[in-house]
């Protein structure tokens, strides 16, 4: 088990608010669609158990993770809702996933028959969804091969077929053509849909819409939605933001990364702080260091790029290369003290710095960014 740094002066706040606030501007724009809550990669870097809680707490119905020891870490913590797991797992795993009371996801033929298996040789009545793959080629059973994947299902006793969903490949994108694949996608789960019901399999929760198709594409919107990013606080592509301002609401960003100066020195003109000497000092300065590195999910691109970070409501850049536990910051000729506030990620009075220049700097995305805040990083809940 990771070790959290709680002796040292550097932390993440998570804030349970803005976390209900954006499953009621979901709400808003599902209308009665239920709201799973994708809590995985240790809820998006927010902290898994600290999210999910939050989560429920906030409005979400259900909540889903990627691999089993996530859902089993949510059901130690004591949590009894539905949790689904996003993909199908190994044979040889089921049945540790089903102990643990989570949901399973179908995508072939071979892990509809090993959920039946051992489904019926635990006995009980378990919930399991089957994944359509309409496109992503990722996973899911092929359109082709859907009723006879949920046939399987159906005929176990030990198994209730619950849901039927599939994943969109690029519901974010504006382009006429990124529309109509995600056009296509809906329209191909569909006819597995149609299909199915002549044969009387109708699973009642029924989803598409991920946090770009619960925004940007209402058809896609059925009994369930799995959003993930947006309830973080952040949307999947700037272009989204129209719809939100059409509703006349906003997301707010859920997480800041705070940190307290631990010591500082002068630095003269001339001078390189840091590994590699890579930033010469142009005119006198102070440089603070901020216990904060790449090992905390600080991208050692950030230097090149240009970041700031905010010390006492100020901007101030880096002086030199990211380091594992450290960073180095230019306060120029400021009045900089150890003890001193430090935002990596969140608002200080009017100024932001947000996980999206974040990955502007890094050329990468937010998702990513979020998910890479390392472990040690102790999560704490705020109002």
């Amino acid at each position: 088990m990771p070790v959290e740094g709680v002796h040292r002066p550097a932390w993440a706040e998570i804030s349970r608010s803005a976390l209900a606030h954006n499953i009621a501007v979901v709400r808003e724009l599902l209308a009665a669609t239920q709201v799973c809550a994708v809590v995985k990669a240790n809820g998006y870097g927010h902290g898994a158990v600290l999210a999910a809680r939050a989560m429920i707490e906030g409005g979400a119905d259900s909540l889903a993770v990627a691999i089993i020891d996530e859902g089993i870490e949510l059901r130690a913590a004591g949590i009894s809702e539905a949790i689904l797991l996003l993909s199908e797992i190994p044979a040889e795993t089921v049945a540790a996933a089903l102990e643990a009371d989570l949901t399973l996801t179908v995508g072939s033929l071979e892990g509809a028959r090993a959920a039946a298996d051992e489904a019926a040789r635990l006995g009980g009545r378990h919930r399991v969804h089957l994944k359509v793959d309409t496109g992503m080629l990722r996973q899911g059973v092929s359109p082709r091969e859907a009723l006879r994947a949920a046939r399987i299902l159906q005929d176990c006793a030990a198994l209730e077929l619950e849901g039927i969903f599939t994943h969109f490949s690029v519901a974010d994108g504006d382009s006429e053509e990124d529309r109509a694949f995600t056009t296509r996608q809906i329209e191909v789960f569909n006819r597995v849909r149609a299909e199915l019901r002549t044969h009387g399999i109708d699973p009642p929760l029924v989803h598409l819409a991920n946090s770009a198709g619960a925004l940007g594409h209402p058809s896609s919107h059925a009994r369930l939605a799995r959003p993930g990013l947006v309830l973080y606080g952040y949307l999947p592509a700037p272009w989204l933001d129209a719809v939100l301002a059409a509703h006349g609401v906003a997301l707010r960003p859920a997480l800041s990364l705070r940190a307290r100066v631990v010591a500082t020195r002068r630095a003269e003109v001339g001078d390189r702080p840091s590994y590699g000497r890579r930033r010469e000092i142009e005119v006198p300065s102070t440089i603070a260091t901020v216990p904060f590195g790449y090992a905390d999910g600080y991208p050692r691109r950030l230097f090149d790029a240009g970041a700031e970070v905010l010390i006492n409501g100020r901007r101030y850049p880096l002086a030199g290369m990211v380091t594992m536990d450290q960073l180095l910051i230019n306060c120029g000729d400021d009045e900089v003290h150890v003890g001193d506030d430090v935002v990596l990620l969140g608002t200080v009075g009017g100024d932001t710095i947000s996980a999206e220049d974040w990955a502007r700097w890094a050329s990468t995305v937010t998702w990513e960014i979020l998910c890479g805040i390392g472990a040690r990083v102790p999560r704490v809940l705020v109002e």
